[in-house]
């Protein structure tokens, strides 16, 4: 697959990923490849919305603008960005709104994720609240607008592939970041550099790549990706299936809480004998935080609950490990549960259907075999 997504794509060092689509142009990382701490960039999940920008060859002299309901409009360079603002190294969580979409019952439109459409990485920049203190907001400032600098699926520049916003207290929380750097390197270019925005917690499409401006708005903002069925969840709901015209939705929000195997690996195979199996993982659960994580080999009947590795900061991703014991030889299918703060747990199968797919966190599973095959 690396081969693949260098020379037809220009995506060179990328290491396992799964193509789900090439117009726009979108892969997602095996869990067991989410094996680490801090997700590689090599490792990192794709998502584009449109088509690629033109490359960026004086990455400090990219300029953005925030305007709108503000006093005083802004137009900096990256550099200047750097040096104006204090900096900030957080490793938080990113994720697509879809993740988890290809479990939904029956199949709901979009790409067909499984658990892969995420990754936390160690993001630097600066707190875009302290860039909208500084710009001002009016007392009609309610939301966000965002805007990048790449063309739609079809290569116009004449509207956004994506232009979403949130409301202006998730824009101020201290976490939400204009970065610059992934892992301590420059922000890679198919990430959205040389400047993205980083909404941690919510869908990775308020995430905005090469950003260019923000919009300060006194209504919800309406861009493409905010109206219609568009990243929204019906508010009451739906039958499995249904089209969802008409119905009243919300915008979605806070991603749920979600836990992921990754090792052992699916299809795993282990001696003849062995009584105890190491899993692990990771765990996150959007603006809120992971209470625990447990683990079951017998479809529920019995949990094993894993010891969690606290977060190094908010939205941090949660790693796990526990030492699953085993009645004898023979096939297992292992499932990981997380529960959040509200006490939200993974369900192991998707109620919340929706015609687009979004926030569907059904448990992992994995299956493994202890003994011969048979």
């Amino acid at each position: 697959m690396q081969d693949r997504l260098s020379v037809e794509f220009g995506l060179s060092g990328k290491d396992g990923l799964s193509l789900l689509g090439d117009v726009p142009l979108v892969a997602e990382t095996p869990e067991e490849l989410l094996d680490d701490e801090t997700t590689p960039i090599s490792r990192f999940f794709v998502r584009n919305n449109g088509l690629l920008p033109e490359p960026v060859t004086d990455a400090d002299g990219w300029t953005f603008t925030i305007d709108g309901e503000v006093e005083r409009p802004l137009n900096l360079t990256l550099a200047a960005l750097k040096s104006r603002f204090p900096h900030k190294i957080l490793r938080m969580v990113l994720e697509c709104g879809g993740n988890g979409r290809s479990f939904f019952e029956p199949k709901a439109e979009g790409n067909p994720w499984t658990n892969g459409g995420v990754g936390c990485a160690e993001w630097t920049g600066v707190s875009l609240g302290d860039v909208l203190r500084e710009v001002g907001l009016n007392d009609s400032a309610l939301f966000t607008g965002h805007f990048g600098a790449d063309p739609d699926k079809h290569g116009s520049h004449d509207k956004q592939a994506m232009s979403r916003g949130v409301p202006i207290a998730k824009a101020l929380e201290e976490h939400t970041l204009l970065v610059w750097a992934m892992n301590g390197e420059p922000l890679p270019f198919i990430h959205g550099g040389p400047l993205r925005l980083i909404v941690p917690g919510w869908p990775g499409s308020l995430s905005q790549k090469w950003l260019k401006r923000i919009w300060i708005r006194d209504r919800e903002h309406d861009g493409p990706g905010m109206t219609g069925l568009s990243y929204r969840l019906p508010v009451r709901p739906l039958a499995p299936g249904s089209e969802g015209q008409g119905v009243e939705t919300r915008i979605l929000e806070s991603m749920p809480v979600r836990s992921i195997v990754t090792a052992p690996a699916d299809g795993g195979r282990y001696p003849a004998g062995t009584r105890s199996i190491a899993v692990r993982g990771a765990a996150w659960a959007g603006d809120d935080e992971v209470a625990r994580v447990e683990v079951t080999h017998d479809g529920g009947a019995t949990w094993t609950e894993a010891a969690m590795t606290p977060p190094r900061n908010r939205y941090d991703w949660v790693r796990w490990q526990a030492a699953l014991s085993l009645p004898g030889d023979g096939p297992y299918e292992i499932f990981a549960r997380a529960t959040d703060s509200q006490g939200r747990a993974q369900p192991f199968r998707a109620a919340n259907w929706n015609p687009n797919g979004y926030g569907c966190n059904v448990m992992h599973r994995v299956a493994v075999t202890v003994g011969p095959e048979a």
